[in-house]
């Protein structure tokens, strides 16, 4: 279907502070460099880290949590306490970060860990996997395996709930997935927040919402090829999507929004779980591109507060 050009306003139906970020129109990165720019790929995944630091570098100093750097079994992963976290208290958050497979490590991994543990109020895990294109598909998910392996020998399954975002979404689905393949028990509870779980990015929303989404400004496919490597993107291991949730998957919280590129993704996800017997919440938020509204607005504290409550109801309830 052909639409002529036409101008799409800004909903008058958000906060002020939401609308505000909305008329900001487009903030994405530099363009993707060519799957053989290895160089190039450094340089955008430098370039990117460093908005992350300045986007909420400050807000992440500002948590009333430490963040310890451990090795899990050959990974790097950050610990982040609440300072006020009783000493026993045994629940855990493995928490996968996003940045299309290719930004999000280090220092800015550490960050996000800090910012992310306001959301569960408990020990939180930040996985600082391995990427390309130094380290392409498997070894990415193969951390995050080794992290939920790891955090198994000193906590119960129904103690860890997962988390990711973006391709940490793809990562924590994946890592679910194969970990219940390999014979490990499920954890308590996912939540996948607008999950880059097909990489062959065949849903309607990456056509309809090419443009409107402010921070995902084209297909990520040369990032997704640069990820996959040789291997078939439809690999349910790379496209979640596209597995059997009939073999087992945790209860799991979904979040989107309306102008997401990744919608398509979330609700076909939801409707999969669905199918296949899973427990699954569906949350779209109202005008909301991939980043939400960058954490500042009554919409982002709304869409947290009902993450806090899906956390809090899947704990053991003798330490809940």
């Amino acid at each position: 279907m052909h639409l002529p050009a036409r101008d799409i306003p800004v909903p008058a139906s958000l906060s002020p502070q939401a609308q505000a970020i909305v008329s900001m129109g487009p903030v994405g990165g530099s363009p993707y460099p060519t799957l053989d720019d290895t160089e190039g790929w450094r340089s955008r995944a430098a370039e990117s880290d460093a908005l992350i630091v300045q986007m909420i570098g400050e807000r992440a100093s500002q948590a009333a949590a430490s963040a310890e750097e451990v090795d899990l079994d050959g990974v790097r992963v950050y610990v982040v306490t609440p300072h006020d976290l009783p000493s026993d208290d045994g629940r855990a958050v493995l928490e996968i970060h996003g940045g299309a497979f290719v930004t999000g490590g280090g220092e800015s991994c550490r960050i996000m860990g800090l910012n992310a543990v306001g959301l569960s109020r408990v020990r939180t895990w930040a996985v600082d996997y391995r990427m390309p294109p130094d380290h392409p598909y498997p070894a990415p998910l193969d951390d995050c395996v080794a992290a939920y392996r790891a955090l198994l020998r000193d906590h119960r399954p129904d103690e860890i709930i997962v988390r990711g975002g973006s391709a940490g979404g793809n990562l924590a689905a994946a890592m679910i997935l194969r970990s219940r393949d390999e014979g490990l028990p499920l954890p308590a509870a996912a939540v996948l927040m607008t999950p880059e779980v097909d990489l062959t990015e065949s849903g309607d929303s990456f056509h309809t919402n090419l443009g409107l989404d402010n921070v995902l400004t084209e297909s990520l496919m040369p990032a997704n090829l640069l990820y996959a490597g040789d291997h078939d993107l439809s690999d349910p291991y790379l496209s979640p999507l596209f597995a059997d949730f009939g073999k087992g998957f945790p209860p799991s919280m979904l979040t989107t929004g309306t102008r997401d590129l990744f919608l398509s993704n979330t609700v076909r996800l939801h409707r999969a779980l669905r199918s296949a017997g899973v427990p699954a919440d569906l949350h779209v938020v109202e005008g909301a591109g991939h980043a939400g509204f960058f954490s500042q607005t009554p919409e982002d504290e709304e869409l947290a507060s009902e993450i806090r409550s899906f956390i809090d109801a899947h704990w053991p309830q003798s330490v809940a």
